[in-house]
């Protein structure tokens, strides 16, 4: 692998991890209406609508806006406030309120680009039903939505792991965001870092993941095996996206491209994030719930459930 210095856009990653971090939360968010975390449901989607012919460019717009208004508003995604009855007007302000509360990290083109996409968001969910689960995928995007991620390995030594384990889709789907949010920080086409976002494991759709450790002991095999089984995947997509696939999956091997370095500051935030969410979550105390997180809030009953808590002794 070639090693470059990468160009990175200092100031902006400094603002972005709480935003990113929320979007990444959305791989444990899920719903009563439909199988599967939001982050994966969004795979499927995203993988639906290119496979259809959708240009790459305005499916990331699209999956970059709910990304962006699911970081706070979570499973109530625009088919949710359609369904409950909102004009297609009122959805694109409620989404937009959620968007501007955790979007000020963003390039300003970045968030101009989010608000532009979400009335085709809202157009999009208006042609589905509220609990569609998009057909037409090929195999592999079922096998990355079950095929889980290693988490911590190295070289040896015992792996280190997590619950719950995050899948393959997920991860792709969150890297895919990640990519095209910073994708104008550094010169990138978005719907560009957004297909190798969302295609960089292909080959795990049958490949359990073993982390680095265990690609470490395929050693020289590595290389082949993972091009031999990407191939393999790609022939199940349309010839023209197989073809824009392939020669994207080129720039992963190193930061010397806008693309490559966009895609590897997403892969990597987006690993170790999910280190971080497992951390924070094994420290979560009871105070954090109760003082920071006002667990008991503001309201006409608090003075009364504050009184139960403190006769309960807790």
């Amino acid at each position: 692998m070639t090693v470059v210095e990468p160009a990175v856009p200092g100031v902006r990653l400094a603002a972005i991890p709480g935003l990113f971090r929320e979007i990444g939360d959305l791989k444990r968010v899920q719903v009563a209406h439909a199988a599967g975390s939001v982050a994966q449901r969004s795979f499927v989607r995203s993988w639906a609508a290119l496979v259809a012919g959708a240009d790459p460019g305005r499916v990331a717009g699209v999956q970059c806006a709910a990304a962006v208004a699911g970081a706070r508003l979570a499973g109530v995604d625009a088919a949710v406030l359609l369904n409950a009855g909102l004009e297609p007007g009122e959805v694109t302000r409620v989404l937009g309120r959620a968007v501007d509360e955790v979007a000020g990290g963003l390039h300003a083109v970045v968030l101009a680009r989010v608000h532009a996409a979400l009335p085709h968001l809202v157009a999009d969910a208006l042609e589905r039903p509220i609990c569609d689960q998009p057909g037409g995928v090929p195999p592999f995007v079922g096998a990355l939505c079950s095929q889980p991620r290693a988490g911590a390995t190295a070289p040896g030594k015992p792996r280190l792991i997590v619950e719950p384990t995050e899948n393959h889709g997920e991860h792709c789907w969150t890297v895919a965001v990640y990519g095209a949010l910073l994708a104008e920080d550094l010169d990138a086409d978005p719907g560009a870092v957004f297909l190798l976002g969302l295609a960089h494991h292909l080959h795990n759709a049958s490949l359990p993941d073993a982390g680095f450790a265990g690609d470490n002991l395929l050693g020289e095999h590595l290389d082949a095996v993972q091009h031999r089984l990407t191939e393999r995947e790609l022939t199940t997509l349309p010839n023209a996206l197989a073809d824009r696939v392939r020669g994207l999956l080129q720039l992963r091997v190193d930061a010397g491209s806008p693309v490559g370095r966009a895609f590897h500051a997403a892969d990597v935030l987006d690993r170790v994030l999910q280190v971080h969410h497992h951390a924070r979550a094994a420290a979560f105390t009871v105070e954090q719930a109760l003082v920071e997180l006002e667990l008991v809030h503001a309201g006409p009953v608090t003075d009364y459930q504050h009184a139960v808590l403190a006769a309960a002794g807790l």
